[in-house]
């Protein structure tokens, strides 16, 4: 349960952090572009360093990378909230804070994936898997609401507030015990550290599985656009930002529970293909409502879609890789999920810097629909898979 704290409560400052410097940076800039840039800068240090914080995952203690890592991200929640304080803020700051954020990432997200198979047994992790995800969609629903009602007191209220959680976070963490991982013995070369991208490239499940989530996200994904959304579109401020961050977290939690108490059984394979189209769906439809409780539903069906995907994927994820394996497998994962999500939201930015956010956003939902398509044809063991186990 320590651990299923701490995770809720470092999301949701995130996602309150997210809000705010969305906010700002087109409110500064009035850039699409820019939108975009902020997850360009948490993408490429994510892309150069993960693999080796998978292997270093595989050989440290994963609780205490974990901590450091959160420590770091309140010391950025700190230097924001002093930014904003001394209305210093600037396009600048965000972007080098953005490089800082994708750097902890790097090496926080194979660690805590990693960490998650020492908690529980083989047999709940598709419950266990549920049961976080739960957790983290209620973060996900409460952060970006929480942020954007206290933006109302000024970006340094938000800062402040997930700097304190961050905090929590830590102190959550701290007295946390786990049975320790096999650390790998092989020494630290090139094969060793690039050891989870050959078992990943080997097993046609898992690369099916992961690059599905790459694909379908990195064109479907909206949430850099929803700043101009907000302010453009449908004619709300940062209340109703807030409210469509969380909105798509809305449907992931109500997905996420019934999974909890109804784990998938058969023929899981075509559910997470269907779910991946759903998705595509539900983000044309967002991007050609003008309506703002009708986007609020689009987003909500999105979120529920992509917890399908995320429940069925990580527990294959987890159950496919040994033990000693798990880090640098994990590290090719989060390569996969940050090019879907920082570099999706730099591709978004582009395109909408070219199309408007309404082309581009209608284009990536077909796109999504499409990748659902062709994935059915080209990894045909991940479409025939039947059960999790």
């Amino acid at each position: 349960m320590r651990y299923w704290g701490y995770r809720i409560t470092t999301t949701c400052a995130n996602q309150m952090m997210m809000v705010a410097l969305g906010w700002q940076m087109y409110e500064t800039t009035q850039s699409a572009w820019d939108l975009g840039l902020v997850g360009l800068y948490q993408f490429v240090p994510a892309l150069l360093l993960t693999l080796w914080a998978g292997h270093v995952a595989d050989r440290l203690n994963r609780l205490h990378i974990i901590l450091a890592c959160t420590v770091v991200q309140a010391a950025v929640a700190a230097t924001l909230l002093g930014a904003s304080a001394q209305d210093t803020i600037s396009k600048e700051l965000i972007l080098a804070l953005a490089l800082v954020m994708g750097s902890v990432r790097a090496f926080q997200m194979p660690a805590s994936q990693a960490l998650m198979s020492a908690l529980v047994s083989d047999a709940m992790m598709a419950r266990a898997t549920a049961f976080n995800s739960s957790g983290m969609q209620v973060a996900i629903i409460s952060g970006p609401a929480l942020g954007g009602l206290i933006f109302a007191l000024g970006a340094s209220a938000v800062y402040a507030t997930s700097l304190a959680l961050l905090l929590l976070a830590c102190a959550l963490l701290w007295g946390l015990g786990y049975q320790r991982h096999v650390v790998a013995s092989e020494p630290a070369t090139l094969r060793t550290v690039l050891a989870g991208v050959h078992f990943v490239l080997h097993n046609k499940l898992l690369l099916g599985a992961i690059s599905l989530d790459l694909f379908a996200v990195l064109l479907g994904g909206a949430t850099a656009l929803l700043p101009m959304f907000a302010k453009d579109i449908l004619m709300v401020g940062p209340w109703g930002l807030g409210l469509l961050r969380a909105a798509p977290a809305l449907g992931a939690l109500a997905a996420s529970m019934w999974l909890t108490t109804h784990p998938l059984q058969r023929r899981v394979g075509h559910i997470l293909l269907i779910a991946v189209a759903v998705f595509g769906c539900a983000m044309v439809l967002f991007a050609l409502s003008t309506h703002f409780w009708l986007s609020m539903l689009a987003l909500a069906i999105s979120g529920a879609a992509d917890t399908v995907s995320v429940v069925i994927r990580m527990t294959l994820m987890q159950l496919e890789t040994p033990d000693e394996m798990r880090g640098r497998v994990g590290a090719v994962n989060s390569i996969f999920i940050g090019a879907s999500n920082e570099l999706g939201e730099f591709e978004s930015g582009a395109a909408a810097a070219w199309l408007g956010p309404v082309m581009a956003t209608w284009v990536g939902g077909l796109g999504t629909i499409l990748v659902a398509v062709l994935w059915l044809r080209f990894f045909p063991k991940l479409a025939k898979r039947d059960r999790l186990e």
